[in-house]
């Protein structure tokens, strides 16, 4: 597992159709996939905003994003990050660095992961969803918008170029690398980006449309070494647990 960090302070796309179809959507820019391979401090940006720390207990431990969704309430990551002992008490704090919290912490509310993950913790089950607490009548989306989620079966971005951006636990600031995503068996896929360290688990996966297409996670919960990471292919599992996710 890429893991945690304790910190100074103590916070996630219309329905699916049955695991085939893209999900709906909020606009984003397009990015520049150059130059490749080459890991940098993610700059401050709107969308750099809508990923954020998971902390539990004053402990920064993994990285998720907000997802667009009908609610405006829904963040995905890791099923490892959100299941196992002491799994309540999660905030999820988008945009954070430094110490600062600039869109506030948001309680997560209640946990989405698959059976496969719940029957037998399967890497290929590694990506869960969750729902967070409004603030003030406000939900995450309003405050930070959301990417879209591709998912479903037959949907791949194997030989894409990705954008991945996460919390190392050497950090307080997110890193991001743009790198060719390669198939790894036949339902992984995985990028070679160097820093990729304890804490980056459920970093979001962003390919050229600014749309989320892994999550980092999956083979040995996300990669033995900080420079080669892995994501479990977004198939029709994912699709129907957005589903499930979304009518909660």
């Amino acid at each position: 597992m890429k893991r945690p960090i304790r910190l100074p302070f103590l916070v996630a796309v219309a329905l699916l159709a049955a695991g085939s179809v893209p999900v709906a959507a909020a606009h984003t820019r397009v990015r520049t996939p150059e130059p490749l391979g080459v890991t940098t401090t993610a700059p401050v940006s709107a969308e750099n905003a809508r990923v954020g720390v998971l902390v539990r207990g004053g402990v920064h431990y993994c990285t998720a994003s907000v997802v667009h969704s009908e609610g405006r309430d829904l963040i995905v990551t890791a099923a490892h990050c959100l299941t196992g002992s002491g799994s309540g008490g999660i905030e999820f704090v988008p945009g954070y660095r430094d110490g600062r919290a600039p869109y506030g912490a948001w309680a997560v509310a209640r946990i989405y992961v698959g059976d496969g993950w719940k029957g037998r913790e399967d890497e290929d089950s590694d990506v869960a969803f969750a729902r967070v607490v409004s603030r003030g009548g406000e939900e995450v989306e309003d405050l930070v918008g959301g990417n879209r989620l591709v998912a479903g079966a037959g949907l791949s971005p194997v030989g894409e170029a990705v954008t991945v951006v996460g919390y190392p636990r050497a950090r307080e600031t997110p890193v991001s690398c743009t790198n060719i995503s390669t198939a790894y068996g036949g339902s992984q896929q995985r990028i070679e980006c160097p820093g990729y360290s304890g804490g980056t688990s459920g970093s979001p996966w962003i390919d050229a449309r600014g749309r989320v297409v892994g999550v980092l996670g999956g083979f040995q919960q996300g990669g033995a070494t900080d420079d080669v990471s892995y994501s479990v292919v977004l198939g029709g599992e994912v699709a129907a647990l957005y589903g499930e996710a979304t009518s909660g």
